[in-house]
């Protein structure tokens, strides 16, 4: 196709002809002549041709390989309708306004805007539109009151629900309960502070009261320290997790918790809350020379900041939900820098220039909170490549020799040895037209996912899926004891980034979004010789208890120790005072957010006046260690 425009594979996109590069992306409508010295062969011949899309189209479709999707995301990306102007809606209709507002508009507001122009409109209203527009307006901003007292007035009601953190979905049904005012109803709440400042969750903790206040029952499993001490009642279940966890090792109140500073007990929560527990703040703060500068950031609320991120240190970027953190990190530093090291990445956000010395890195991570697997046969032993160890190791058995089983029949992901059934998934999902899907166990298999004889073949009297039913723990202890300690090494950080209660052979759609997180951070540890990489991380204490944020504080030690540089999202305290060096943006969310509040120690930005988490970050500092 090129050599019939005199182009050659060296040839500049750019330079390529319109009519070319539409045949090369969108196929060809004639057959494509290929020339016999190309395909050494007696003569030319001509082949269709159906071009990349429509190519890159099959494989989002028909390969459900993590490896195959991961492929052809690289080459998408959203881009805004260039006829409604991603307003949503055609022109008749937003050619209708109120005090010179469409209504694209007033949903693109964020709804702390939206509330004041809600409160100011009806001055602006003649005699006739008062008449209609009373009642309207007062239903509109009764819900909207109800959005703010969750802390949510960061958000504009165009936010699309795919982009909401579990937390926010969250507070969007609470104040969805609180505005029906039912009474003698239970309320259970699943980590409803996940994403909020601390500032938020005194908001958030007084929206639960007031459900309590109504003759309502509120069960709340939450780690967040704030929400602990204001409840009425504690129940800890533990001592640790997994199969070592299970009972309840403390109930009681806050009073309770007290008394027992003095004695033994087994919950972590209890010495964490009492005081006898704590994530101590470090001695010193690492120094810095190096620094990446992002300069100009103006994406979203950004006022046109310029901002340093010191490399080989713990950086934590803070400040109130819709402050900003996200845009300057995940929108522009992330695409950015991937871009200057020749990575393939989302445009970036508007900014001015990518300076200071960003060549000293030379990969750069996003560790989210995203699944580690689009397959419901992914799990973490496959993913820290553990499994391709264990794999071999039962191939190299006498009896896996003797019926010549490879490496590929303890594979689920592969056919040969794996259940044909359940493809290898030990469960079969049937699809309920009006319900959640229904989960079976698979008939065949019985849940094994492997053929009988495959699971003939034993390890020290384990078989593969023996093994994959082990928690990290215990595969570590087991492969220890029998010399496998190629394997164990591998398994490791897992149990130090606090999943030693996770079972091998668990499929990732089960694990939780901190879990993910972790399991890629395991990985990146298990990394030895990996170059210079900045990591990237947004709220990785989602869903961990004081224990388990202080085995992702030793974590995040090791990797600095090995030359990397971490930057992590956070709102949470103890994260933010064993950082060395903190970015406050803000001050506020939204239209009032934006701007840098202060940047330095944690015990500079406990010292600024201006920053809202200084404030409550100086009580942190002042507890003894």
């Amino acid at each position: 196709i090129l050599e019939k425009a005199e182009c050659t594979l060296k040839t500049p996109v750019k330079d390529i002809p319109e009519d070319t590069l539409d045949e090369i992306l969108y196929g060809s409508l004639e057959p494509v002549k290929i020339d016999k010295e190309l395909v050494h062969t007696s003569s030319d011949y001509f082949t269709t041709f159906d071009g990349v899309v429509k190519y890159m189209r099959s494989v989002m479709e028909n390969d459900d390989t993590a490896s195959g999707q991961k492929w052809a995301d690289q080459f998408l990306a959203v881009c805004q309708c260039p006829e409604c102007k991603g307003m949503r809606l055609n022109k008749e209709s937003l050619s209708y306004r109120v005090w010179d507002k469409n209504i694209s508009e007033l949903a693109n507001m964020d709804i702390k805007a939206l509330m004041t122009w809600l409160d100011e409109a009806e001055k602006h209203l003649d005699e006739r539109q008062k008449a209609i527009a009373t009642e309207i307006l007062k239903e509109i901003r009764t819900r909207i009151k109800f959005l703010l007292d969750v802390g949510l007035d960061y958000l504009s009601l165009n936010r699309q629900s795919a982009t909401l953190s579990g937390g926010e979905s969250q507070r969007i049904r609470l104040a969805t309960q609180i505005g029906s005012q039912l009474v003698n109803v239970l309320y259970i709440l699943d980590e409803p502070s996940i994403g909020l400042h601390s500032r938020d969750t005194d908001r958030l903790i007084h929206v639960l009261r007031e459900l309590q206040q109504l003759h309502n029952t509120v069960i709340v499993v939450e780690h967040d320290e704030e929400i602990m001490r204001a409840a009425d009642h504690l129940i800890d279940v533990g001592p640790e997790a997994g199969s070592e966890g299970g009972e309840i090792v403390f109930e009681g109140s806050l009073d309770d918790v007290e008394k027992m500073k003095d004695k033994e007990t087994l919950s972590h929560t209890v010495r964490f809350l009492n005081g006898t527990e704590r994530i101590a703040t470090p001695s010193s703060r690492r120094q810095w020379n190096l620094a990446i500068e992002v300069k100009g950031a103006r994406m979203n609320n950004l006022r046109g900041i310029d901002v340093k991120i010191p490399l080989n240190v713990l950086t934590v970027v803070t400040g109130v939900s819709g402050s900003g953190k996200s845009s300057l990190i995940k929108g522009i530093l992330y695409p950015a820098l991937k871009r200057h090291l020749n990575e393939v990445a989302d445009p970036p956000g508007e900014y001015s220039a990518l300076g200071g010395d960003w060549q000293q890195v030379k990969h750069v991570e996003f560790v989210d909170q995203n699944p580690i697997g689009k397959s419901t046969r992914s799990n973490p032993a496959t993913y820290i490549k553990a499994y391709d160890a264990i794999r071999q190791l039962f191939a190299d058995q006498p009896l896996a020799k003797q019926e010549g089983f490879t490496a590929q029949y303890f594979s689920f992901n592969t056919e040969g040895g794996r259940c044909e059934e359940c493809k290898g998934a030990g469960v079969i999902t049937v699809e309920m037209q009006f319900m959640a899907d229904l989960v079976l166990e698979c008939d065949c298999c019985h849940g094994k996912r492997f053929k009988k004889d495959i699971l003939d073949v034993c390890f020290h009297g384990k078989n593969i899926n023996d093994v994959l039913n082990m928690t990290v723990t215990e595969a570590i202890a087991f492969f220890t004891e029998y010399g496998q300690d190629l394997i164990a090494s591998r398994l490791k950080p897992l149990e130090a980034v606090g999943l030693g209660y996770v079972k091998l052979g668990q499929s990732s759609s089960t694990l939780s979004g901190g879990e993910n997180q972790r399991v890629k951070l395991a990985y990146f540890i298990g990394q030895e010789k990996q170059a210079p990489t900045l990591f990237i991380f947004d709220e990785p204490t989602t869903g961990l208890h004081f224990h388990d944020i202080h085995k992702l504080m030793e974590s995040f030690n090791s990797l600095i120790e090995k030359g990397h540089t971490i930057v992590v999202i956070e709102h949470n305290m103890d994260v933010i005072k064993c950082g060395d060096y903190v970015i406050d943006l803000g001050p506020d969310g939204g239209d009032k957010g934006g701007n840098i509040v202060c940047c330095g120690t944690p015990e500079e930005i406990a010292g600024c006046e201006k920053s809202i988490t200084g404030k409550y970050l100086k009580g942190k500092l002042e507890e003894t260690i």
